[in-house]
């Protein structure tokens, strides 16, 4: 009789986990379905940016020749001469591809965007400008409004990345939460073909809610480790938490500008053989590297520094590595944050680190694992419409009067006919 007691109360208690579990799926769920939605329709557009922009700009496309590139001088005194009333901000160099030189208003800062800004498309080896586009202020290009969408909801930065970080953690929540709602809870035939398979010639709600439980649990695995790694950019104790964790304890250092030293200004070397210099550094270093990013010194702030960061791989970042150069003494300096570690000396919790951007848009695999980020986060952005059918189909279906009695078997059922009679 105990043992029977004890049974039902253990199943009851579990009745009451399930119905939180799943009180918690419905409602978190339809709070933040419009930001899943969202965030992940537009991080599935943005995996093949670079992709896209290929085939849509042919003509940038240049073929890799065994010879040295075009020193950031020369590109100084290509921006000058078709642009006096500029100074280049930043080049980036990546192999097949033309040289992107970001020019800015000589008055502005590196990042003040308020005055536009103008890209120059330069062949690497002849220096010819292939093409040019000119930004009006606050204008941006189509994967940057996709990118804006996507971190913050085209909101106020401050306002929309909140709502993102913290939308991002809930649909993590979504995912476990799903996952428990979707386990059968016993394993047979019919639960197996369920929970792993789409029924294609049933109803519209069924194939509804096959294609939410079954492609839930095929993108579960890849759609956590997007939204994991994406809330490492957004949720600053999540980030420390994460790094603290992978690290055996370490602090996650935080980035800090380096600054040239601004007694020597005038003393030094002038920017164009400052940046020359650093760069035949670098290059040095690293002569087989697919990719750089270099940063021009702001001269018109003696405390800017010269900026370089090289990538190894083609479409890969997690190997990167940048370095700094004082501006007039071209001294470098050196930073303390995981990502100015070369990756090869770099610890566990560094190396997970360093990964991070590349796990997050499936380029760590390669092309394969960008497809499979693509379809994930396809699928996730269904997840919320074909979730919402469910609960909407559940909530307002209509009742056929025939069927409710039957569904009450504690119902008071009318006698027949001939047992009122042999009352009476």
């Amino acid at each position: 009789m105990t043992k029977t007691r004890n049974q039902g109360k253990k199943k009851q208690k579990d009745t009451l986990l399930k119905r939180i579990n799943n009180w918690l799926h419905l409602w978190l769920g339809l709070i933040s379905g419009a930001i899943v939605l969202i965030v992940c329709l537009t991080g599935c557009i943005w995996v093949f940016n670079e992709e896209i922009t290929g085939l849509l700009e042919p003509e940038t496309k240049v073929t890799w020749q065994d010879k040295p590139v075009v020193k950031p001088s020369e590109l100084m005194q290509i921006a000058s001469k078709l642009y006096p009333e500029k100074v280049p901000s930043y080049a980036n160099y990546q192999q097949g591809r033309a040289i992107n030189l970001n020019l800015r208003a000589a008055n502005a800062g590196p990042k003040d965007r308020r005055t536009g800004n103008t890209i120059l498309k330069v062949n690497p080896y002849t220096g010819e400008v292939i093409s040019t586009e000119v930004h009006k202020p606050g204008e941006s290009d189509f994967f940057r409004f996709i990118l804006n969408g996507h971190r913050f909801l085209w909101m106020p930065a401050k306002i929309g990345r909140a709502i993102v970080n913290y939308g991002t953690l809930i649909f993590v929540v979504l995912l476990i939460t799903g996952l428990i709602w979707w386990y059968p809870k016993k394993w047979n035939q019919s639960t197996r073909d369920k929970s792993f398979k789409i029924k294609w010639g049933a109803s519209f709600k069924r194939v509804n809610l096959d294609l939410h439980n079954v492609l839930g649990f095929y993108a579960l695995l890849f759609l956590l480790a997007i939204a994991l790694t994406g809330m490492v950019y957004g949720i600053k104790w999540y980030s420390e938490g994460v790094y603290w964790v992978t690290s055996g304890g370490d602090k996650l250092a935080e980035y800090k500008r380096l600054d040239s030293d601004s007694t020597l200004k005038g003393k030094g070397y002038a920017p164009e053989k400052a940046m020359d210099m650093a760069w035949n550094q670098v290059i040095t270093r690293h002569p087989k590297s697919m990719g750089f990013y270099y940063s021009f010194a702001d001269t018109a702030d003696e405390k800017a520094a010269i900026n370089i960061t090289v990538y190894p791989n083609k479409g890969q970042f997690y190997n990167s590595q940048g370095y700094t150069f004082d501006q007039h003494s071209l001294k470098e300096l050196k930073r303390q944050d995981a990502y100015s570690v070369a990756y090869a000396q770099a610890s566990f919790g560094e190396k997970l680190r360093k990964m991070n951007y590349d796990i997050h848009v499936g380029s760590i695999l390669g092309f394969p694992g960008k497809v499979l980020a693509f379809l994930a986060s396809l699928i996730g952005a269904s997840l919320p419409i074909t979730g919402f059918l469910v609960w909407y189909g559940r909530k307002f279906k209509k009742k056929k009067p025939g069927k409710v009695l039957a569904k009450q078997p504690n119902a008071i059922r009318p006698e027949p006919a001939e047992k009122l009679l042999v009352k009476i």
